[in-house]
């Protein structure tokens, strides 16, 4: 049948899927069919056929925008040709997938359109292999591990060190197996060496000042300061210093081997030149421990000068340039500089002996400080009972001398009687017993407890 002369497709059928050539089963890319415009007068029918621009195919034609009209060639009436392409049964094209010419290619995932299968890979094909997952790249800048100066640790380079024990059979089995046996530490070592590290924990607020007082003479006050200055400076890496603030001729000088006859008073009198250390260091005496003795002059008729105004120039200069400083205060507690001493001293050492009429001014010492609005020191104070012998050879039961300061003050700690600090004269730690040692050195990590930030407040 003729095709009438009107707008459509060129006579004859639609080429077959088979005329085409196979495409992986499954047709060529949707279009209207090819044909060509007719010419003549029936040529104003055809005015609405644009060429694709751009595309060099004049075969091509798209509808008028905003006419409705579709893309989807529609074949004359009467001439039997189907408006909807099916692909030849059998030949795995997506006939099966829902797409009509008419419609377009319903994809997966448009509105009607039924799922698309997922067929599986044939047998005996090699699934690929998963990307390998690199690490991230190394900045520059970043040293390669164990190529930095930090890798090279005493924990890695040196051999095991180990520290030879105290004394004792311990020492003796160390040393004759010439360190191959190292029996481990007692308890008493223990503890000192936990003592130790109490000592050298650093001064938060940079300079701390330690007031040794008593009301009575004679009691032990001046030997206590050596003691305790002793063993802070032997145990600790930066400069303890101690201070003879006695208006009445003070001893704290014949307790070291004097390098300096300079004074306190020497100092306050050229302290517009010091301005170093070592200017500092020229009026003080240094013990064998590494304390410095800053000495008071040794004429009574002029000592009755130091007065408050001159212990806190002092104090000022020390502070700049030391880490403790200790001070020996005289046996009143009314002289002039006492009350300075006690508006700087961040914590007071009370000095009593193992006496009735001792503990008595030691008990009223604290009543007196708390009367005069020095609670904080009272209550904070450490009271030291000087030269307690055994309780055999004490007729005072020292047991309830500490219960009655104990509730008092923060801490209680004897110091047993030495034959070596009864002779008065310079005080060195290697010639004392041990447990006098130890308990100076108690007394230091008592002390120490409050070198932490807030704990002097």
């Amino acid at each position: 049948m003729d095709p009438s002369p009107s707008v459509g497709p060129p006579p004859g059928p639609i080429a077959s899927l088979g005329s085409l050539g196979p495409l992986n089963g499954f047709p060529p890319p949707l279009g209207p069919p090819a044909w060509d415009p007719p010419s003549g007068p029936d040529a104003s029918q055809a005015t609405d056929w644009n060429p694709q621009p751009g595309t060099g195919d004049p075969e091509t034609w798209n509808p008028p925008a905003g006419t409705g009209a579709s893309q989807t060639w529609n074949p004359p009436s009467g001439t039997g040709e189907s408006e909807t392409w099916s692909p030849p049964p059998g030949t795995g094209g997506p006939e099966a997938a829902g797409w009509d010419a008419a419609a377009g290619l319903a994809g997966p995932g448009a509105p009607g359109a039924p799922e698309v299968p997922v067929f599986p890979p044939p047998r005996g094909a090699a699934h690929p292999p998963p990307a390998p997952s690199l690490p991230p790249p190394v900045p520059a800048d970043v040293p390669v591990a164990g190529t930095s100066s930090d890798s090279l640790r005493p924990d890695r380079l040196l051999r095991t060190r180990r520290r030879p024990p105290a004394g004792g059979w311990r020492k003796a089995v160390f040393v004759l197996s010439r360190g191959l046996i190292r029996p481990t530490d007692s308890k008493a070592e223990r503890h000192r060496q936990e003592l130790i590290e109490r000592v050298r924990q650093p001064v938060a607020a940079g300079h701390f000042r330690v007031a040794v007082m008593s009301l009575k003479g004679g009691v032990g006050k001046t030997t206590t300061t050596m003691g305790l200055g002793a063993t802070l400076a032997h145990q600790r890496g930066d400069r303890v210093i101690a201070v003879d603030a006695n208006p009445d001729r003070g001893t704290l000088s014949e307790k070291v081997r004097m390098e300096s006859p300079a004074t306190v008073r020497d100092l306050l009198n050229d302290r517009a030149g010091i301005w170093r250390y070592a200017d500092v260091r020229s009026y003080t005496s240094q013990a064998p421990s590494r304390l410095e003795v800053l000495a008071s002059d040794r004429d009574p008729a002029i000592s009755e000068a130091f007065n408050a105004d001159d212990y806190r120039a002092v104090a000022q200069i020390l502070e700049q340039f030391y880490s403790i400083s200790i001070t020996d205060c005289g046996t009143g507690m009314l002289h002039s500089a006492m009350s300075a001493i006690l508006d700087m001293a961040d914590q007071i050492v009370l000095v009593s002996p193992v006496t009735v009429d001792g503990a008595r001014s030691a008990s009223a010492t604290l009543d007196w400080l708390q009367a005069h609005g020095h609670q904080s020191l009272a209550s904070s104070a450490v009271v030291v009972l000087s030269a307690v012998k055994s309780p055999r050879r004490n007729a005072v039961n020292v047991a309830e001398l500490k219960e009655h300061f104990t509730r008092r003050c923060r801490a209680v700690l004897g110091v047993p009687f030495d034959p070596h600090l009864e002779q008065g004269s310079e005080v060195d730690l290697e010639l004392l017993r041990t447990a006098t040692r130890d308990t100076y050195l108690e007394v230091a990590a008592t002390i120490a407890d409050r070198f932490g930030p807030g704990a002097a407040s």
